[in-house]
């Protein structure tokens, strides 16, 4: 049995779906595979769920921190009910480099973001809880997203739109043997042949291994980093250490619990990677150095997400890349497949409707991006956001506190 299609899409993470959806609302015969039992499964779903404003970036890649902030408002427009708008605070403990702290805020003010200094004492009237140690800090409009309501709703659009969601669907081999017809054919364990005129390799840090099965190169570099749910409710804004990128250096309000993060591990294989207890010692332990309570706080869950980094960008920024931006990369051996690596949660939209836009290019469909404007399926109803994403068993570890 043969299944025709336009394009497929493999990986049924954010970036996935929204591909998906895009390519749906410009009118495009869309069949998204993805080889887990639900959406949402990966990166995605195992991040600590910060919406970014673009400061944690503004100072080493102000395009990227520009384009955080204009996604940021964007998500908040058409999903409002998958964010939480709890703000943002990055603080200076006594001992961090003050000129990192200046080129920070200044490169805050410099992208737009009207970033609000604060001394020692505001920053207590904000967070009561945070150390004696901390001395300066500056306020900034980050959130927190549902990555299973966001996924969710993108989800519900995307079949909304006519294009169709499988998971279950693992794809075992892309054979794009240069028939006449230039088509590529997609093996799927256990299920039909999909044949496409494009394919999309969205599956995250298993991207090589996807590029792999067309016969095509693609260097992917995947770290793991561990997050740590407490419980300390009432915490409030996202807390960033304002210091160069390092472990343990974000706190995220998740109802009455905190999300402490991360590590980052180079690792060799996402399907089998270590997880070591001095990741969740260590994140706690700086955590703590922001707001001392978190070292005797009872620790709910931890969990591990992978980073689908590209390694030539990786190699470039010398290991732990601060700029998470995205590539979307060609492959000559197998004309037709289109793959994108690296970026954000807060950037998902953005990157889709750059591969949407390569893909309709070589398509010859000529339609805009409707993606910023159109509100996602549920978008304003956290109820209906929950509800659907049990359908699509996109409920993850980042969230599994908040969705009901």
């Amino acid at each position: 049995m043969t299944v025709e299609t336009e394009v497929v899409v493999i990986g049924g993470g954010a970036t996935g779906v929204g591909v998906a959806r895009d390519l749906a609302m410009r009118g495009v015969a869309v069949t998204l595979l993805e080889r887990g039992p639900g959406l949402n499964a990966g990166t995605s779903g195992r991040s600590h769920g910060v919406l970014h404003s673009g400061a944690r970036y503004a100072e080493s890649d102000a395009e990227a921190a520009v384009e955080c902030l204009r996604e940021n408002r964007t998500l908040r427009e058409i999903a409002p009910a998958a964010i939480d708008d709890a703000g943002g605070l990055f603080v200076r403990l006594a001992g961090d480099d003050p000129d990192y702290f200046d080129r920070k805020l200044e490169a805050c003010r410099d992208v737009g973001m009207a970033p609000t200094l604060l001394d020692a004492d505001e920053l207590r009237e904000r967070v009561p809880g945070v150390a004696d140690r901390v001395e300066a800090g500056f306020a900034v409009p980050d959130g927190v997203v549902s990555p299973a309501r966001l996924v969710a709703g993108t989800a519900a659009s995307v079949r909304e739109h006519g294009a169709t969601i499988h998971t279950d669907a693992t794809v075992t081999d892309i054979d794009a043997g240069g028939s006449s017809s230039k088509r590529l054919a997609l093996s799927v364990e256990d299920g039909p042949t999909v044949t496409a005129d494009a394919v999309v390799n969205a599956a995250g840090p298993w991207a090589g291994e996807v590029a792999a099965m067309a016969g095509a190169e693609l260097g992917m570099r995947p770290t793991r980093g561990v997050m740590v749910a407490v419980e300390y409710p009432d915490l409030g804004p996202v807390l960033n250490r304002c210091r160069e990128p390092a472990d343990g250096d974000i706190v995220v309000p998740h109802g009455t619990q905190a999300v402490l993060g991360t590590t980052s591990v180079a690792v060799d294989d996402p399907d089998a990677f270590d997880r070591e207890d001095w990741e969740v010692e260590r994140t706690v332990s700086e955590c703590a150095a922001m707001l001392p309570e978190l070292a005797d706080a009872t620790v709910d869950r931890t969990y591990w997400g992978l980073r689908p980094l590209y390694e030539p960008d990786e190699l470039d920024r010398g290991g732990r890349g601060i700029s998470r931006d995205f590539a979307i990369v060609d492959h000559d051996p197998a004309p037709g497949l289109v793959s994108v690596v690296g970026g954000k949660l807060t950037t998902y939209r953005r990157m889709a409707e750059a591969v949407a836009d390569r893909v309709c290019g070589e398509l010859g469909v000529d339609a805009p991006c409707r993606t910023a404007e159109q509100p996602l399926q549920g978008g304003d109803d956290p109820e209906r956001l929950d509800e659907l994403a049990r359908e699509f068993g996109a409920v993850g570890p980042a969230d599994s506190d908040v969705v009901k």
